[in-house]
């Protein structure tokens, strides 16, 4: 087995231009900004604990008062503490019940705004991402490239079940083959040869060109749906960092 050593090259920069992007523009923002809401969330439990003391300081008050009254007028006292009392009581408990809401909000923004952010910087990386690989793939050998990714696409043919190859090289099965860029008449026979010998049969294959491919090959038809390119890699990542967010 030889080792394909330019399409390995190729593989190992997208995955380092990758951990390089999410290092950098999406783990340390998102960091910062769950820091700053926890910030948020905390200075608001302090507050609350600040409105239970205070309730609970008048309610001692209220006790502190009763006790220092005359006993002629305990008859008073006893109906003015009850009222005290269900006042700080109601006072106590509507504190208690808007602290526990307000802590519920925050934590609940916290997640909804962390669950946007998330969710924003993995399209800005995959879209960075994108913009990269096309730079790149303009730069790169052009009849290398498309030799290794149709090097994959066969991979892929030979792969699916034998009845689904044979129903596209049947007879009167037309196939399309898109590419980033045109292929030259030679090209598009030997490539028109191979996936033919992939799927076991005369393949009917008609060429077009889509540059938002990147770089790479895609074959479909009725009976299959193969995609190798640049366009196919990067939309599975997007969907792989969308389900981790």
């Amino acid at each position: 087995m030889t080792i394909d050593w330019w399409t390995l090259g190729i593989q190992t920069i997208n995955v380092a231009i990758l951990v390089w992007l999410l290092g950098r523009f999406f783990w340390r923002p998102v960091a910062t900004m769950i820091e700053q809401r926890r910030n948020v969330a905390q200075t608001m439990l302090k507050e609350a604990e600040a409105s239970q003391k205070k309730a609970a300081a008048t309610l001692t008050e209220i006790e502190k008062t009763r006790a220092g009254f005359r006993a002629e007028r305990d008859a008073i006292l006893a109906a003015a503490q009850k009222e005290a009392t269900a006042a700080a009581t109601s006072r106590l408990a509507e504190e208690v019940t808007a602290a526990a809401t307000r802590e519920v909000a925050a934590r609940a923004a916290i997640a909804q705004e962390r669950g946007d952010a998330e969710k924003a910087w993995a399209r800005s990386a995959a879209s960075l991402a994108t913009d990269i690989a096309g730079r790149l793939a303009a730069r790169l050998d052009g009849t290398a490239v498309r030799a290794a990714f149709l090097d994959w696409l066969l991979q892929g043919i030979r792969a699916l079940p034998e009845s689904v190859r044979q129903a596209a090289a049947a007879e009167g099965v037309s196939l399309v083959a898109t590419t980033a860029t045109p292929l030259e008449p030679v090209e598009q026979d030997r490539c028109r040869a191979l996936i033919g010998e992939a799927l076991g049969g005369n393949a009917e294959i008609a060429f077009r060109v889509d540059p938002t491919l990147i770089a790479g090959f895609e074959l479909s038809g009725p009976h299959l749906e193969v995609a190798n390119s640049w366009r196919a890699d990067l939309a599975r990542i997007q969907k792989d960092l969308a389900h981790d967010g």
